[in-house]
């Protein structure tokens, strides 16, 4: 306690100046207004910056529970649009309010996820007590990216569209041309179209979307765009290269969604397939 106050003692010249500088200072902005305004505005503004910073920073460990909010609002409009907008078929005739109401969505956090193998799965922060189940279609903004293998209690496992196992009913935008999307397991955004008829004329730039056909995913999720076609080497069916829509390698939050028709759905066509019928 002593070498401080002989330190302060030693410095007593230079802090009564300064004490001194800071009260004619003082007297100056209060009693001066152009001085005064000058100085209120640069303390303004360099409040307001360090302030500015202090809100970044904060904002940004706060991004997560926006994000996951923000993906949940997200569902529940899905779910309101789909209600809201009953599909309709070829003829224009409104489908039975229970079918065109048929899909429910969740949202659901990516926590792992691969691309580089020949059989990619991506494994969600939400499972069983959340009402996630095996057959569920996976999308997010940009388009389709894969279908729930199974569900634990608290995660799910998910088949992307980046295994080469995965068909998914597919059709040409505004056009009536149906095929299959399969990944081909080369690049991680191409992916091959199927079982296009070699008489259907396809462009590059055309769109491919879900047909809706299997009941796992609503009509019209984007799957990809057309980027080549050429002549089946079997001749019966074009050679479709597709330019996948979603990017695999940043995949952050998804959408998850079920039909509640798809069991009497698939059990009929399996009793209309069975032999002898």
């Amino acid at each position: 306690m002593q070498q401080i106050v002989l330190f302060l003692y030693r410095l007593r010249a230079l802090i009564l100046f300064l004490v001194l500088e800071m009260l004619a200072v003082g007297i100056v902005f209060t009693h001066n207004s152009p001085q005064g305004a000058v100085f209120f505005n640069s303390s303004n503004k360099l409040t307001g910056n360090l302030l500015a910073v202090k809100t970044n920073f904060m904002s940004y460990f706060s991004l997560y529970t926006v994000n996951q909010s923000l993906a949940e609002k997200n569902a529940s409009l899905l779910n309101r649009l789909d209600q809201l907008t009953p599909v309709r078929d070829s003829v224009e005739f409104t489908l039975d309010s229970v079918l065109a109401n048929s899909f429910e969505f969740w949202s659901a956090r990516v926590i792992n996820n691969s691309i580089h193998l020949s059989q990619n799965y991506l494994t969600l922060n939400k499972g069983i007590i959340h009402g996630i189940k095996e057959g569920m279609g996976v999308f997010n903004e940009q388009g389709v990216i894969g279908r729930v293998k199974g569900s634990s209690t608290h995660f799910s496992s998910v088949i992307s569209v980046l295994h080469t196992d995965l068909l998914i009913s597919s059709k040409i935008k505004d056009t009536e041309v149906i095929g299959s999307t399969q990944w081909d397991g080369l690049k991680s955004d191409e992916a091959k179209l199927l079982y296009v008829p070699r008489h259907v004329e396809v462009v590059p730039g055309q769109e491919i979307v879900t047909s809706g056909y299997n009941a796992v995913f609503p009509e019209g999720i984007s799957i990809g765009k057309v980027k080549e076609v050429r002549p089946g080497v079997e001749g019966n069916y074009l050679d479709i290269t597709l330019t996948l829509s979603a990017d695999y390698s940043r995949l952050n939050y998804v959408y998850l969604v079920e039909n509640y028709l798809r069991e009497e759905l698939d059990s009929l066509e399996i009793e209309n397939s069975a032999p002898g019928l």
